[in-house]
């Protein structure tokens, strides 16, 4: 097994390998360029992030500055996603994103991980695990999600939330570790926030 197919199949690797070292550098520049545009240069943008990241749909807005340590190589964005800045992927492997989903400000993607074991830690070694989240999520300012975690559709993830374990579709979860605190329901189709009601002419089309 080569040290790709360890990087992308949760065994333990050396992320210092020469051959690696150099394809991630070449991802970060790309990064860099990214993070340099202007505000007045979306279509430069948009062009870099069809060249940076391993799949990317339609209408899709990163905020910079973004953080990811392969530069998005290994992220894979539907249509109309959004994020805020200070956006980090760990992308060391992959990271699935579905349409319609949403980040806060601050929020990290961490797909790599490191042994417990000290004497691993101190030889450099680390593992990554795959990232799921489905389509129409919300995911709060702060949020973490941690390598191997799979978030369900129609989700919303509380501000400052650790999501340490799966969360399944049409949930509100908060917390550290993050929980599911109730089902999406009836209610939020007519209200938006508190006592604000959604009025009838946002679901015209």
């Amino acid at each position: 097994m080569d040290i790709k197919e360890k990087m992308h199949s949760t065994q333990l690797y050396n992320p210092g390998d020469a051959e690696l070292v150099k394809e991630q550098t070449k991802c970060l520049d790309r990064l860099y360029d990214f993070n340099m545009t202007r505000p007045t240069e979306e279509k430069k943008r948009q062009e870099l992030l069809k060249e940076m990241f391993a799949e990317i749909g339609e209408s899709c807005y990163i905020e910079p500055p973004f953080h990811a340590n392969f530069g998005g190589k290994h992220v894979h964005f539907g249509s109309h996603i959004y994020a805020n800045f200070n956006f980090t992927t760990v992308d060391d492997t992959h990271i699935y994103v579905g349409d319609y989903t949403m980040f806060g400000p601050n929020v990290v993607l961490a797909t790599a991980g490191h042994p417990i074991n000290a004497e691993l830690r101190q030889k450099g070694y680390q593992y990554n695990a795959p990232i799921h989240i489905g389509k129409n999520c919300w995911l709060g300012s702060g949020v973490l999600v941690l390598p191997g975690i799979t978030i369900g559709d129609n989700v919303i993830i509380g501000a400052g939330s650790v999501v340490t374990k799966d969360i399944p579709s049409n949930v509100v979860a908060v917390g550290n570790p993050c929980k599911v605190l109730r089902e999406v329901s009836e209610h939020d189709r007519e209200y938006y926030f508190k006592d604000k009601k959604i009025g009838k002419e946002f679901f015209e089309e």
